[in-house]
């Protein structure tokens, strides 16, 4: 641990008791109404529960202020060649008590870990190059709009990895 760290402390709320990775940086949090906190890093946004766990900034599909923070969290569930596909997990909403750092450093930090985007209109899927926080390189993803399959992303994605692939 870091002479910084251990003069000031993580830079987390009191009270978190998720356990960062040496070079993770705290960048803001807010309280969660019904206990606990969001803790936005640099590696990813914590969220609480009985053990608060982090997800990382290229497995957050969305996040949007709707009256409180509604939040997608994407899983990865298969591959196509080199692209990751993912589904959408069903969505979390968190009432913040001052939602506007925190709402701010998410939108930095998922739209920064966009490198490259490309669209398939027909049947509506994203492809994206993300950084993967943390770690050297990026990794392509692939996610459907709300109602397309597995299936349906498999093939749209399908050109686009063979020429990845090359």
């Amino acid at each position: 641990m870091g002479l910084f760290r251990r003069l000031f402390g993580n830079g987390a709320p009191d009270g978190f008791t998720g356990v960062l990775e040496p070079e993770e940086t705290v960048i803001a949090h807010a309280a969660v109404q019904s206990g606990g906190h969001l803790v936005v890093t640099s590696f990813g946004l914590w969220v609480p529960g009985a053990e608060p766990r982090r997800i990382g900034w290229h497995l957050v599909s969305k996040a949007k202020w709707e009256g409180a923070l509604r939040l997608v969290e994407a899983a990865e569930v298969s591959t196509e060649g080199p692209v990751v596909l993912l589904e959408d997990l069903p969505a979390h909403r968190f009432a913040l008590e001052n939602p506007e750092r925190v709402l701010r450093a998410i939108s930095q930090r998922v739209e920064g870990s966009i490198r490259a985007r490309e669209r398939v209109e027909s049947p509506g899927v994203w492809i994206l190059q993300r950084k993967i926080p943390g770690q050297d390189g990026v990794v392509w993803q692939a996610r459907g709009d709300a109602g397309v399959d597995l299936a349906s992303v498999r093939e749209a994605v399908r050109p686009f990895a063979a020429r990845l692939a090359g």
